[in-house]
């Protein structure tokens, strides 16, 4: 949540800082906000509620800033409404500051996180005569900086360290001190944080695409360090002050991946280039016709000794996940229980030391699944993260580690993430159940070959997507949709159901087909939409008969099924067909139709695709 930015060099930075936040927008854009200090010593706040447009404009685009050094924010928000106060940056100028002596500020900073014992802290600097001005546990963060710098008369190094000593919860910190006006610090715990390099400048983001145009050379700042930026230079800190090394990363995302490419809005970019995303993470998997893992450190002994899987997940990822345990135990015979990442981490999961706990996060900084991660750990399970992100948390933290080559999904509603992360998850049980011994090498070639075919199949269902189109529009104003299916097909229903009502605010629900008569069918009327996934020969029969129940209480009927069930047009009202594959793969070729109804039906109601409404792309809190 919340996205920040900052810069220290010898270009004018308001500029670059508002250009890195337009690619962080989906981060938060409920208000946005900079601070820049001038070459005489000065900070100037210019603060906007909205979208960054208003900030842009308000700044003539950052022209209107002069200065060298500065941070910026994009907010999503937590604690305080939406509002020109409560945005980012926040100031501190001692005591009895009610927030008007901008240019005399102590302290400015901007936050990612929620400080959860923000009100306790708060307590004490009113008792220590600080005033508050907003409604925000940033605010209190940046004055206890404040607070500590002025009482000890102690560097930036220290302040810091002591805050984050007292501060219980999450945070990003960007930094900048009036008496260090050519630096800027930071500081994490528990929430993303990129530095970049080049040879005069500096940069801070919450995530790559905001700097990528600038630099490919990259510092990931570990849990509970802190660093000084300065023109072209970085160092790095531990909570006792000592300075320490980090090892410099370069990231091979291609700078335009990061932007439309012509396409009118991310998701429908990212929905096309899941072809390629899919192809290149299988690439990275299968060589010269086998599933190799070794470089990920999985090796056959030890798949022979895991006794039971979790995956363990959050929103799309979850989705992912339960279309995964069938597979998992259908081809390897493992016990598989797939876990809300939320849930878990507060129960008292009974693990041992031969099950596999895989957590699959596109940001690989979700905030449960992190803490899910770390108690899997505690308990001694071998643990593995799927992620898209190289040298996020979860990748760090995991024993193995599995990256999924979609580049950057800036949409606030995943498509191409959840598909490498779903083929990389069939990529593990094929290869788990040759290891052991349950799958032949014929049927394992068999297996291969599907799986290679994926990206084609996908490519064909995209070259026929105006059908849908037409479908969405005659269905934008529907009031509710029930998507069914069994087995896999109910899986793939979560995810589609998942992206009606994200971007498009249609309430949708996803059910098993066979628990319609348990309660469900009640709320079948004339006109209610259902959307049968029927891409499971063995269960076809079944969830037709369930829809069929639906029509005969009024349901307009959408069925999704693979060439060759032409039948299913005497049943249905309206009927989308994806290409014939391996049963057990079907979900990533059902999930593409789902994807493009939800974003046509958003289109046609004219709602901002990428960016609805109170969500944030990588959600790094509670």
């Amino acid at each position: 949540m919340c996205g920040i930015v900052g810069y220290v060099g010898h270009e004018q930075a308001a500029p670059i800082i508002l250009d890195g936040l337009a690619k962080l927008e989906y981060r938060g854009y409920d208000s946005a906000g900079l601070a820049v200090r001038d070459d005489d010593g000065r900070v100037t706040v210019v603060k906007a509620k909205g979208r960054l447009k208003v900030l842009a404009e308000k700044t003539n685009d950052g022209a209107s800033l002069r200065g060298t050094v500065g941070i910026g924010h994009t907010r999503w928000a937590t604690h305080g409404e939406p509002s020109e106060v409560n945005a980012h940056p926040h100031i501190s100028s001692g005591k009895a500051d009610h927030g008007v002596s901008v240019e005399d500020a102590n302290v400015a900073g901007v936050h990612n996180g929620i400080i959860e014992n923000y009100q306790e802290l708060r307590e004490k600097l009113l008792r220590h005569e600080y005033s508050f001005y907003s409604q925000t546990d940033t605010e209190v963060a940046v004055k206890l900086v404040d607070y500590y710098y002025n009482k000890y008369s102690i560097g930036p190094i220290d302040a810091i360290a002591k805050t984050m000593v007292r501060v219980r919860g999450s945070y990003a910190l960007a930094l900048m001190f009036r008496e260090h006006p050519d630096e800027i610090w930071v500081a994490r715990k528990d929430s993303p944080m990129v530095i970049g390099v080049t040879g005069d400048a500096c940069y801070v983001a919450s995530d790559v695409p905001a700097i990528l145009k600038y630099t490919r050379k990259v510092y990931y700042i570990g849990n509970q360090e802190m660093a000084c930026l300065k023109a072209g230079e970085v160092h790095f800190y531990n909570l006792d002050g000592d300075e320490i090394q980090k090892e410099q990363v370069e990231i091979d995302w291609d700078a335009e991946a990061a932007e439309k490419g012509g396409y009118e809005h991310f998701m429908m970019k990212e929905i096309h280039e899941q072809p390629r995303a899919v192809e290149d993470t299988l690439k990275s998997l299968i060589k010269d016709g086998r599933i190799d893992f070794s470089e990920n450190g999985i090796y056959d002994d030890d798949i022979t000794d895991i006794r039971r899987i979790f995956i363990i997940a959050c929103g799309s990822a979850w989705h992912v996940g339960m279309a995964a345990q069938y597979v998992f135990e259908e081809l390897t015979g493992i016990p598989v229980r797939v876990e809300l990442a939320s849930e878990f981490r507060y129960r008292n999961p009974r693990l041992e030391e031969n099950d596999l706990v895989m957590v699959i996060s596109q940001s690989g900084e979700t905030a449960d699944s992190l803490a899910a991660l770390r108690e899997a750990k505690k308990r001694g399970a071998v643990t593995l993260a799927v992620v898209n992100v190289v040298g996020s948390s979860i990748a760090r933290e995991a024993d193995h580690v599995i990256y999924t080559l979609a580049g950057p999904e800036i949409a606030v509603a995943t498509t191409k993430a959840y598909s490498t992360q779903l083929v990389v998850c069939y990529a593990l049980a094929v290869h788990f159940g040759y290891v052991r011994s349950l799958i032949e090498d014929e049927q394992y070639a068999r297996y291969i070959s599907e799986l290679k075919s994926i990206p084609e199949k996908i490519e064909k269902i995209l070259n026929d997507k105006e059908r849908l189109q037409w479908f969405a529009a005659k269905y934008a104003n529907a009031k509710d949709v029930f998507f069914v299916g069994r087995g896999i097909d109910y899986a793939a229903s979560l995810e589609g159901s998942l992206k009606m009502k994200e971007i498009s605010y249609i309430h949708s629900e996803a059910y098993a087909a066979g628990e319609l008569k348990h309660g469900t069918i009640s709320l079948i009327e004339d006109g209610i939409l259902v959307i049968g996934v029927l891409t499971q020969n063995d269960l076809y029969e079944k969830t037709i008969s369930n829809m069929v129940e639906c029509k005969a209480r009024g349901a307009f009927l959408m069925g999704l099924t693979t060439y060759g069930h032409y039948e299913i047009e005497d049943t249905v009202d309206f009927a989308v067909y994806v290409p014939k594959i391996e049963d057990l793969f079907a979900a990533s070729l059902a999930v593409i139709p789902l994807q493009l109804l939800g974003y046509y039906i958003s289109v046609a109601k004219g709602l901002d695709v990428d960016k609805p409404r109170n969500l944030a792309k990588s959600v790094t809190v509670e």
